[in-house]
């Protein structure tokens, strides 16, 4: 997916297809209709809009999804981190805890998630 970007409302719909997926088409109707008062024109327009971005799937009825929440998420966050901090995730982290200190839970949580992926004789 080039666009990992949603909007507001994008990101209402997205979240109700991960939570009911695989959905029937009908039924998504039903569930935005409930949930976000939405037309059936609408529900298949911003669902024609996300399954040509590459992040659903609709076919024979039933929507997919192509991209879980988490997978869109992280690849969401690597996109902000390029864009905004040239790649760097210390940068990153830089600027972040610049203004909101980490709190010692944080910190050995991140020591955990380094430790878990450096190698053994760094």
């Amino acid at each position: 997916m080039d666009e990992k970007r949603l909007g507001r409302v994008e990101a209402r719909f997205a979240d109700i297809v991960w939570a009911h997926a695989p959905v029937p088409s009908g039924e998504l109707v039903k569930l935005c209709e409930r949930e976000l008062s939405w037309k059936k024109s609408t529900t298949y327009t911003v669902l024609k809009k996300l399954c040509e971005r590459g992040l659903f799937r609709n076919e024979n009825g039933v929507v997919t999804a192509e991209l879980t929440r988490e997978d869109f998420y992280a690849a969401r966050s690597e996109q902000f981190v390029a864009e905004t901090f040239s790649g760097s995730l210390p940068a990153f982290i830089a600027a972040f805890t610049a203004r909101k200190p980490l709190s010692q839970k944080e910190i050995e949580e991140i020591r955990r998630m380094i430790d878990a992926i450096a190698p053994e004789d760094a």
